[in-house]
């Protein structure tokens, strides 16, 4: 019943506090202009991770966590937020938000949030000892990106980020979570209040403000969730986060074999492929929610699911993958080595 009230509450406060920060924007110039890569006509409010932030803040401080871990997640989500916000009206450079965003996860390891180890099938351990500092940080980090990546078409984030946090609360409720579940929740009913403006036609953006700040909640979350390690719970936070795992991983490997920087940006996402092959903005949206949440019931079935049962559903998973990444072109529209191998097969 109280996770339902932080849900509530949450969802009113942002819903209340979103049409004041889109009127404050243009007098502060937090306004994201139209450009080449982007898919809007006109000037978009880009203050939507404040809603979120305040949305959260004030939910946390109605929720009264007591765990220490609630400390680094708040400081650093401040800060995380602040630096996406310089971002969004100055337009940093990618070396000096990657170092922000290294610089934002260290506190979270200051207070000792890490993966020391993973405990793989048949007994074996791997223990990372003083890697498991730079291991975390690139968790972090890769999470936050990923979600920032996704944040491409009115709605998209914001959604895919309701979907995956959904699955780790109730993940978390299959553990007796509590801090999780309330933490999810807040950020749930925070989103949710924030989507009614965020979805298409948008008067409202996340901004990397907002898109940086959910996910490096949903990065850290995703350790403390997942805390006893094992080869198989690792797995967990990154098929939740499916859609923009995959986004993110064959962004950089289709700029890498074009030769391009890695953190350049382009216009060959998902989302701009769904569009390319014709389907509409909302259509677009709707299918990536689709699918991200056939990744969250695939996590679900994999955390309840014994050994063999789990080998078998990677597999499932990473040959879903593989098909999405063909039929969208994501590395490239002549890249189907699967596809073009059930042709023969049929012919």
């Amino acid at each position: 019943m109280f996770t339902l009230k932080l849900i509530v509450v949450t969802a009113i406060i942002s819903f209340c506090l979103t049409p004041v920060l889109i009127w404050v924007s243009p007098c502060i110039g937090a306004m994201d202009k139209p450009n080449f890569r982007k898919v809007h006509k006109k000037p978009v409010s880009i203050l939507g991770g404040t809603v979120i932030l305040i949305s959260f803040l004030i939910g946390i401080k109605i929720a009264q966590p007591i765990e220490e871990e609630i400390v680094p997640l708040v400081i650093g989500a401040i800060l995380i937020n602040m630096l996406g916000l310089v971002d969004d009206i100055y337009d940093l450079k990618p070396i000096i938000k990657l170092v922000g965003q290294i610089l934002v996860s260290l506190i979270v390891v200051y207070h000792g949030i890490t993966i020391d180890l993973i405990t793989l099938p048949f007994g074996f351990i791997i223990e990372f000892g003083v890697l498991s500092i730079p291991v975390t940080i690139l968790w972090i980090v890769a999470v936050t990106n990923a979600i920032n990546l996704v944040d491409g078409l009115d709605g998209l984030a914001a959604g895919v980020s309701m979907i995956a946090l959904g699955t780790i609360g109730l993940i978390a409720i299959f553990q007796g979570n509590i801090f999780i579940i309330m933490i999810c929740s807040v950020l749930i009913g925070a989103l949710l209040g924030f989507i009614r403006y965020n979805f298409y036609p948008a008067s409202i953006f996340l901004g990397d403000n907002g898109a940086l700040t959910l996910g490096f909640i949903i990065g850290v979350l995703s350790l403390l969730g997942f805390k006893n390690i094992t080869l198989i719970s690792l797995l967990f936070p990154i098929i939740i986060l499916g859609v923009p795992f995959i986004d993110m991983v064959f962004a950089m490997i289709r700029r890498y074999l074009k030769g391009q920087p890695v953190m350049q940006a382009d216009k060959s996402h998902l989302h701009h492929k769904l569009l390319e092959h014709g389907y509409s903005h909302p259509q677009t949206v709707i299918l990536i929610y689709s699918i991200a949440m056939l990744f969250s019931l695939a996590s679900v079935i994999l955390y309840l699911s014994t050994n063999v049962g789990a080998i078998l559903m990677t597999a499932l998973i990473l040959l879903t993958i593989e098909l999405v990444v063909e039929l969208t072109g994501l590395i490239d529209d002549n890249y189907q080595p699967i596809l073009k191998l059930c042709r023969k097969i049929i012919k």
